[in-house]
C-alpha cells in the first residue's frame, strides 16, 4: 500500500531502455497515474555527463525526483571502452547527483549486482563490501559512491539479470536462438536471480513516491529464488514451447563458463538479499519462474495482437 497523496514530479533518464519503458507503462495505470507526473529523457535528449545540459533540464522541469535508468551495459565491450563506460556509469551519476542537490531533488540511481566479486556463497546484503571484477562493475560502483556521497537524500537500487518485453535481453536472445538451433549450450556455473523489469519499475516508483522514506540507503531487488543461466534458459524453453513462442524442439545443454571465453570476468555468484526492500515496502515478491511466465504470456499476447 502506498500512503502518499501528493503528486510527485519524476524525471526519468534512460527512457528507451527496458526499465525506462516499464516505468512509463506503469505510470499509465493506477496507482501511479494518480501519484506521478512523469517526464522522460532518452540518451539523445539528455547527455547525463554534461553538467550544463543537465542543469538546464533540471531547472526547466524542476523535478522532485530523478530516476536514473541510463547506463552503459555492454559488459565485454566496456573492457575496451573504459572511458565511455565511466562517462555514463560514473561521471553521469555524479553530474545528476550534484545537479539534483542544487534543486533539492532526490536521485534514485539504478545499479548492478556486478559491483560484487561473486565469491560469496550466501545472498549479498546491501552493506556488504564491494569488489567489482570488470570495468562495467567498477564504473557502476564509482557511480554509486558519487550518488550516495552527494546527498543523504539519494538512494541506490541494485539489481541483476534484467529482462522485459521491451528492448534486447537474455530472454529474447534465447527465444531467437531456440527457434534457429536444434541444440544450445548455456552456462550453469554462474548463479544469480532473474529480474522482470516490470517488478523493478514498481519498486523504483515506490521509492519515488514515498515521501517519508529514510534516504541515503542502498536497496537490492530481484525476483525470488536462485538460478543459473542454464536454469533460466531451460525455463524460457519450457514456457516458450508451451506458449508457441518456440516453434520446434531445441535441446538445452548445461556447460561450464570456461567453455565460453569472454573478455570480461563475471561474478560466479551474484544473488542479492532483498530483506531491506521487503521490510520497507512489503511488495509482492514473485518467484523468478512465475515472473518469467507472466512476461512470456505478455510477449505472446503482443505477438498475437501484432499478427492480427
Amino acid at each position: 500500500m502506498i500512503k502518499n497523496n501528493k503528486r510527485v514530479r519524476v524525471l526519468l533518464t534512460g527512457a528507451n531502455g527496458q526499465l525506462g519503458q516499464e516505468i512509463q507503462s506503469l505510470c499509465q495505470s493506477k496507482p501511479y497515474s494518480q501519484l506521478v507526473d512523469l517526464h522522460t529523457c532518452n540518451k539523445s535528449e539528455l547527455d547525463i555527463s554534461n553538467p550544463q545540459f543537465v542543469k538546464q533540464v533540471f531547472e526547466a522541469l524542476q523535478p522532485d525526483c530523478i530516476i536514473n535508468a541510463a547506463a552503459y551495459t555492454a559488459v565485454d565491450t566496456a573492457e575496451n571502452e573504459k572511458s565511455k563506460a565511466f562517462a555514463v556509469n560514473a561521471k553521469g551519476p555524479l553530474v545528476l547527483a550534484e545537479q539534483a542537490q542544487g534543486i533539492g531533488a532526490r536521485l534514485i540511481h539504478i545499479s548492478t549486482d556486478y559491483v560484487f566479486d561473486g565469491k560469496a556463497s550466501v545472498p549479498y546484503c546491501a552493506n556488504d563490501n564491494k569488489n567489482p571484477i570488470n570495468v562495467y562493475g567498477q564504473s557502476k560502483s564509482e557511480g554509486e559512491d558519487s550518488v550516495l556521497a552527494a546527498s543523504a537524500n539519494n538512494i541506490v537500487i541494485r539489481t541483476g539479470w534484467v529482462y522485459s518485453v521491451y528492448g534486447n535481453n537474455f530472454v529474447k536472445t534465447m527465444l531467437r536462438l531456440m527457434n534457429e538451433k536444434d541444440e544450445l549450450s548455456v552456462v550453469e556455473d554462474q548463479i544469480g536471480t532473474p529480474t522482470w523489469a516490470k517488478t523493478l519499475a514498481d519498486i523504483s516508483l515506490k521509492v519515488a513516491v514515498i515521501s517519508d522514506l529514510n534516504k541515503g540507503q542502498v536497496f537490492h531487488w530481484s525476483n525470488a529464488g536462485v538460478a543459473s543461466w542454464y536454469d533460466f534458459a531451460k525455463a524460457i524453453y519450457d514456457e516458450g514451447r508451451r506458449l508457441k513462442l518456440i516453434q520446434s524442439p531445441c535441446r538445452v545443454i548445461p556447460t561450464q563458463a570456461i567453455n565460453f571465453p569472454v573478455i570480461a570476468k563475471r561474478p560466479a555468484y551474484s544473488v542479492l538479499n532483498k530483506c531491506r526492500v521487503i521490510e520497507t515496502f512489503k511488495p509482492d515478491v514473485l518467484h523468478w519462474r512465475d515472473a518469467l511466465t507472466q512476461m512470456l504470456e505478455h510477449q505472446a499476447f503482443l505477438l498475437e495482437k501484432k499478427e492480427c
